[in-house]
């Protein structure tokens, strides 16, 4: 498996997913978006699985998407297509899996890295996170899923103005289900694995479908949600 994505199992019943580019604040290029969708395929089959975590190297969580990419794909139809292609299969991987998903946010999650974590079922937050959409200065911000967590006012509020959340309103907001010193982002992410990874799989599997089908965002592409 490529470095881009770490995937480790500290026990049988939970996955701990790394993104891995530290050197680029863990952005989301479309390569280690679809190596990553590839492992949340796998690990959607996984019997045994009963949570999943995931979290950044280094001290962020996700700068958001590869801009480079976006410089590379203009004005070529082709390459512009299979970057959105990727970015589609890449949420719906993560809004359609089948088992709870925590996101472990050790810092700043922006864009596509505030998606991720949005996406997941429950948040960890660090004290020194913080929060954007800046994407929202030359395209669409991924919306339903951070309008079902807070509300149509709060989610066009950030999604439309681009501002800087802090990890303290993230928390006051409901973004952030536990908020705790950076240090302990780790310990608490995983105690919190371990307390869902306590009830049988098929009844989180039930009460995960009972989530999305409540969510409503299971099905379209990512400028659509």
């Amino acid at each position: 498996m490529s470095d881009l994505v770490v995937l480790e199992r500290p026990t049988e019943t939970i996955a701990w997913l790394t993104l891995n580019r530290p050197e680029k604040k863990n952005a989301l290029s479309v390569e280690l978006r679809d190596q990553g969708t590839e492992v949340l395929a796998a690990l959607a089959d996984d019997d045994a699985l009963r949570c999943l975590v995931v979290t950044g190297a280094g001290d962020t969580f996700s700068a958001g998407f590869d801009l480079k990419e976006f410089d590379a794909a203009a004005g070529d139809p082709a390459i512009w297509n299979a970057l959105w292609e990727s970015s589609d299969r890449w949420h719906q991987a993560w809004i359609g899996f089948p088992l709870p998903t925590v996101a472990a946010v050790n810092g700043p999650a922006l864009a596509g890295g505030f998606d991720v974590a949005v996406m997941c079922d429950l948040r960890v937050v660090a004290e020194t996170a913080w929060f954007a959409h800046p994407e929202i200065g030359f395209g669409d911000v991924v919306y339903g899923p951070l309008h079902d967590l807070i509300g149509g006012s709060r989610a066009r509020d950030l999604a439309l103005t681009g501002r800087r959340m802090d990890a303290s309103e993230a928390f006051a907001l409901g973004v952030a289900n536990r908020l705790v010193p950076a240090e302990r982002v780790v310990d608490e992410a995983r105690a919190v694995a371990e307390a869902i990874a306590a009830a049988p799989r098929d009844v989180l599997m039930r009460m995960k479908a009972k989530i999305q089908r409540r969510a409503g965002v299971l099905s379209g592409a990512t400028l659509e949600l």
